[in-house]
């Protein structure tokens, strides 16, 4: 293992920042995009697809969780975790594109073929994004040098965001020549091979430093490691809640401006449409947010910045519900704020992630990280999926149809989607993180305390 003090440098941070890039040109779009595409393009109905994103689930109950137990044992010449970066990505890439190629099947076939090519994404990025999280465990001892890697990290996947906000909608119209479901697979094959190529530069450019041989590989005493580390069980709830929430509010995106603010595709700067602009601004001052992490967390701590910062984009999310669709100006500047606001979080909580898995090993003496990691991710894509679940259950309860003039109950269901649900939803992620004990104090002395540990074992 390195030394403590081991500085990363640029080229390794960014690099190992890349790897998200690659993983937001898929998340992203499924997230922003794809309960649209499956009910106004695929044809689906908002139930069956609310339905599929929740049953699915089951598959990765137990692929995360596996994945992680397997990365953890890999042993080769690039590491534990690096490897499935190489071999991954490729397969990573064909899936993504897949879900997008609409064959032209039957209704029950085109239900048949979403399940098959949203599982086996699923299984596809379980097998890369596990191993590319953990990686971040080990690139680094020092918890500082992880969150700096954190900030490096999610300014990359926001650059990704940002480019799926602003360019997809347009793009997928001038590739598709007014056809959306052509447009969509056109653009998705360009993400693909883009995705491909980052995840293999992210394995060239990172180095896993922390190396903790094993005790034994008794799965009984990892897990039981696992559900012991208190600060752990706080971020694995909160992290439900939490990605349930951008679940909702994202997926309610097109429809929110689609419908209720009557975006009709028609571009108010260049070749952008109202919700590439909405989303791009957001995105910016996102990522503006970012650039504050170290200054922030250093003043006030991880915990306590996470739960202030989270509880007034609560609030500022909770606003949309108030505000008319004529005042789309208001919309950006609100926007703007709130994602300023929230810039700092996914850093924050992906460095808080790194710290238990010090803490864990300073607990139990057994160095679970990618176990860790993928508990946390599949916490993580359960809130997703339930979230987006939720979002097409909303839809059909409150009587949606697609590409029809709404009704005053279907246009509350989508405003409430993008409003007052997430919000409440956020709250309870602030009350999980509330939970989180472990100080930054603490934090220091189980760095000190693991360096001296490993220089005697070695």
């Amino acid at each position: 293992m390195e030394g403590r003090a081991t500085v990363l440098s640029f080229r390794e941070k960014f690099g190992y920042g890349l790897g998200d890039t690659a993983s937001n040109f898929f998340f992203q779009v499924f997230n922003i995009f794809l309960l649209y595409y499956y009910t106004d393009i695929f044809g689906l109905t908002p139930a069956a697809v609310g339905t599929m994103f929740i049953v699915t689930k089951v598959v990765d109950a137990v692929s995360d969780p596996v994945m992680g137990l397997i990365a953890d044992r890999t042993n080769s010449r690039w590491g534990k975790f690096r490897p499935y970066l190489l071999w991954a990505a490729v397969p990573y890439g064909i899936m993504g594109y897949a879900m997008f190629a609409n064959p032209d099947f039957t209704y029950a076939g085109k239900l048949v073929y979403a399940y098959a090519t949203y599982t086996l994404m699923m299984l596809a990025y379980t097998t890369i994004n596990i191993p590319y999280s953990a990686l971040m465990g080990v690139i680094s001892p020092s918890s500082a040098e992880r969150t700096k890697v954190a900030s490096f990290r999610f300014i990359c996947a926001f650059g990704a965001a940002w480019l799926i906000g602003t360019f997809v909608t347009p793009l997928k119209n001038i590739l598709g020549g007014g056809d959306e479901a052509n447009g969509f697979r056109l653009t998705m094959m360009i993400f693909a091979v883009i995705s491909i190529g980052l995840f293999w530069v992210t394995f060239a450019t990172t180095k896993e430093r922390v190396k903790t041989p094993q005790k034994d590989s008794n799965l009984k005493s990892d897990f039981g490691a696992l559900m012991s580390n208190g600060p752990w069980l706080a971020l694995f709830l909160a992290a439900i809640f939490t990605l349930m929430n951008l679940a909702v509010r994202n997926g309610a995106i097109i429809y929110y401006f689609k419908y209720y603010v009557g975006d009709d595709g028609s571009p108010i700067f260049l070749i952008f449409d109202k919700t590439a602009v909405f989303m791009s601004s957001g995105l910016f001052a996102m990522i503006a947010g970012v650039a504050f992490t170290k200054f922030l967390s250093n003043r006030f701590g991880k915990r306590n910045l996470l739960i202030a910062l989270s509880s007034m984009n609560a609030v500022l999310i909770a606003a949309f519900f108030f505000i008319p669709p004529q005042q789309y100006g208001l919309m950006i500047f609100v926007n703007c704020i709130g994602a300023f606001i929230s810039g700092p979080t996914p850093a924050l909580v992906w460095a808080m992630y790194a710290d238990c898995a010090d803490y864990g090993e300073w607990k139990t003496g057994r160095r679970t990280t990618a176990l860790i990691f993928s508990a946390l991710q599949f916490a993580q894509k359960m809130g997703l999926a339930v979230g987006a679940g939720v979002s097409g259950f909303i839809l059909a309860l409150f009587g949606f149809v697609a590409n029809t003039a709404q009704s005053d109950s279907s246009m509350l269901g989508i405003r409430l989607m993008f409003s007052l649900f997430p919000a409440l939803l956020a709250i309870l992620g602030i009350v999980a993180v509330v939970f989180y004990r472990l100080s930054e104090e603490q934090v220091s002395e189980i760095e000190i305390e693991l360096e001296k540990r490993r220089e005697e074992n070695s």
